[in-house]
């Protein structure tokens, strides 16, 4: 099994790791209701699921009928 030969220093090894970082979501509005919203996910509205502007499932009607 391998192993180092030398001590790796805390500054070299932090050097390596300073590509992985945490990002924050990129975020949209809705054309149809100005929610914002998630990229490519759809969203909860007053009781309707909407996905590009459009409505998807209506939970407004069940709850009426």
């Amino acid at each position: 099994m391998a192993h180092p030969k030398r001590k790796i220093s805390k500054t070299r090894r932090d050097k390596r790791r300073t590509h992985y970082k945490a990002v924050a979501p990129t975020i949209a509005k809705d054309p149809t209701t100005g929610e914002m919203h998630l990229y490519h996910r759809a969203h909860w509205h007053e009781g309707k699921l909407y996905y590009k502007g459009q409505v998807l499932i209506d939970k407004t009607e069940e709850a009426e009928a």
